[in-house]
């Protein structure tokens, strides 16, 4: 994703290596960079601090970096009049971790975009050789709240992962499983419904391993 220096939310794993592209794209353009970035819980006094820093009179454009694990609806309500306001060559960026968390008031106002996450981080907790339904219904419940994008990029995901395991009878009427499910997505199912159902259905099409008994011959 390439990442445009304009106020904007943008939703992301890999906060430190997007602020370090941010940072470095910065430097080339010859704008003024300030960083607000913390582990946990953005605080009410961090906002406060970057809103110092925004109302500073500057001649040069300048982007404000904000990023937490977690953003409460406090401090985002502190940080809607000055997203709604900016003062003149003033950019804000936010980087959450999860879409679910950003208040309809902030999204009204900013776009949000997501980073693509690569692939092998969408199945840390999930080995597709091994899968069964608990491991099903693990992964799912450990990947929280997830939003269309989030499911729609774990699905894209399963067909490569799921051939390269060797572990799955795949054809074309597979294929439409996943087609079938992106679709849902696209009309507003569930994600977390959406993904379990097509966890389930590639399960239904695992190998089922060969076990031959072993002859014994006695003298």
């Amino acid at each position: 994703m390439k990442i445009e220096l304009q106020s904007q939310v943008i939703v992301t794993d890999e906060r430190e290596s997007v602020a370090e592209e941010i940072a470095q794209l910065c430097r080339e353009e010859g704008v003024e960079y300030f960083a607000f970035l913390k582990e946990g819980n953005f605080l009410v006094q961090d906002a406060v601090a970057a809103m110092e820093k925004a109302y500073l009179a500057s001649e040069k454009r300048q982007v404000i970096l904000l990023g937490a694990d977690s953003f409460s609806a406090i401090v985002q309500n502190k940080l809607l009049k000055v997203i709604e306001e900016p003062p003149p060559r003033k950019e804000f960026i936010l980087l959450f971790r999860k879409k679910a968390e950003i208040l309809p008031t902030i999204r009204s106002r900013l776009p949000v975009v997501r980073t693509q996450a690569p692939a092998s981080r969408d199945f840390d907790a999930l080995d597709l050789r091994t899968m069964d339904i608990a491991a099903v219904y693990r992964f799912v419940q450990e990947k929280g709240r997830l939003d269309a994008s989030e499911a729609r990029n774990i699905i894209e995901g399963l067909v490569p992962a799921a051939l390269r395991s060797g572990a799955y009878h795949l054809d074309e009427g597979s294929l439409d499983l996943f087609r079938d499910a992106i679709r849902a997505l696209d009309v507003g199912s569930p994600p977390a419904f959406v993904l379990t159902a097509v966890l389930l259905k590639l399960l239904a099409k695992k190998k089922k391993k060969n076990i031959r008994g072993t002859l014994k011959h006695t003298s």
